[in-house]
């Protein structure tokens, strides 16, 4: 049984070979950081965005033997879904693409709403809402969390604590917090993945990185942006992740006041999936849903994971 930290190094030494040199964000990986203070207040973080940060080079430990045979796997993996895919040249470009999930299948009369929250760890993301999710924990809100690669360093004791929380589904936000695109495509001025070997580590990587420290590979991808191109989606699928959009835009970045996230989840419909965020304390985010979630309720509404 590998350890926290022989975890981690193994998605560091996978991640140098893959990139060659690893940001500074993503170097965090493999830093130890004291435990966070119970879930009573918050912290600082915002940025969407993946942030431009100066490239350093990087040469973590070399992996044992059969991390060795991982690696190897990894590049036959990503090779044949460049050589499938080569030449193929998206149309469409945007969040609610061919393929992207956008809402839940429920049945007639059933008032289930689907409530996620992304965790983007730029250089200024790596904050966390405790209020918030001591308010999901205490109430039992089922929820889903999109965690990207770089805020599980600093957050690495929450996240343990939630992956382990039955009330959770942990899901993938990437391992840089790219928009996904097979051909370069930006939005927001963040720059996308530039062709299907980069996707490639974007997706798998955290998925890889998230299954060995959860036990459990997460089902579900959204892209840093949220933003698409149909072939992204279908090499998603390729790697065996649903990929999540969402029919709701809770807090639009995290930028919304409180009432304003509060009306937004006041007008959702049975099966809406609602984005929001955790990792922004001092945003509108938290107030927003606590007021609303209540009141949801008394309407008869039933919150569940995207897994379920």
């Amino acid at each position: 049984m590998k350890t926290g930290r022989a975890r981690m190094l193994l998605a560091g030494a996978v991640a140098t070979v893959l990139f060659g040199q690893l940001s500074a964000a993503a170097r965090t990986d493999l830093v130890q950081h004291s435990p966070p203070p119970p879930l009573t207040g918050g912290g600082r973080g915002v940025g969407e965005a993946a942030s431009p940060e100066k490239e350093q080079s990087f040469s973590p430990p070399l992996p044992r033997k059969g991390e060795l045979s991982e690696e190897s796997s990894y590049r036959v993996l990503k090779r044949k879904l460049v050589e499938r895919y080569a030449g193929q040249l998206p149309t469409e470009w945007g969040e609610s693409v061919t393929g992207v999930t956008t809402r839940l299948k429920v049945g007639s009369g059933e008032k289930v709403v689907a409530l996620t929250f992304d965790a983007c760890g730029s250089g200024k993301g790596m904050g966390v809402d405790r209020e918030l999710l001591a308010f999901l924990e205490r109430e039992q809100v089922p929820a889903t969390l999109f965690i990207n690669a770089r805020w599980i360093a600093p957050n690495r004791e929450l996240f343990d604590r939630l992956a382990a929380n039955p009330l959770f589904e942990i899901a993938n936000h990437g391992f840089r917090h790219r928009p996904a695109s097979v051909n370069g495509r930006s939005v927001y001025g963040i720059a996308g993945t530039r062709d299907v070997g980069e996707l490639v580590d974007e997706i798998e990587l955290n998925a890889r990185n998230i299954a060995e420290l959860t036990g459990r590979r997460p089902r579900f991808y959204r892209s840093g942006t949220a933003y698409y191109d149909e072939v992204a989606v279908r090499i998603a699928g390729e790697l065996g992740e649903q990929v999540a959009g969402f029919s709701v835009l809770g807090d639009a970045g995290a930028t919304l006041p409180a009432e304003q996230v509060k009306q937004a989840l006041l007008g959702v419909r049975p099966g809406d999936i609602v984005i929001l965020h955790m990792n922004h304390p001092e945003a509108g985010t938290g107030k927003g849903v606590m007021a609303a979630v209540p009141e949801l309720k008394k309407r008869g509404f039933r919150f569940v994971r995207l897994g379920e």
